[in-house]
């Protein structure tokens, strides 16, 4: 199995943010034109990662749902942190932390409108890992 870390900077706002074309590079690396799965696991308490469309208002979306389902206001038990910060550790029981997806001839096999993504609602940590594994 190979593995890569990727390092990302989501800033100190709510953030879906792409992470397809790393994704897509690590697989294409690691499979060297063969089959097999890429595994992608974000080792953070308070992110999860997403494949869905980007760009065409999923992305917004889904922050505003997410806003909804888990408001960032104080009824939270878990309080430390910015109002709201509890929330982000509940996010990874609705968006996990992980996602394996198919590699077929060294190319990830997403559908044609779908991305990967990092979702992270925690305000508070914007330096983020992403675990890139490929299983051959």
């Amino acid at each position: 199995m190979e593995s890569q870390i990727v390092r990302v900077r989501t800033g100190g706002r709510e953030v879906v943010l792409d992470i397809t074309e790393e994704c897509a590079s690590f697989a294409a690396d690691a499979a060297s034109g063969g089959d097999g799965l890429l595994h992608v696991f974000v080792p953070h308490a308070t992110a999860g990662i997403a494949v869905l469309e980007l760009g065409a208002g999923s992305d917004e979306d889904l922050l505003s749902v997410l806003s909804e389902v888990l408001p960032a206001d104080d009824h939270w038990r878990h309080k430390h942190g910015s109002r709201g910060h509890g929330r982000s550790h509940v996010l990874p029981a609705f968006v996990p932390p992980f996602a394996t997806l198919p590699v077929i001839g060294g190319r990830l096999a997403l559908g044609t409108w779908q991305s990967i993504a990092l979702v992270d609602l925690n305000v508070d940590n914007p330096d983020r890992q992403i675990r890139l594994s490929f299983l051959g």
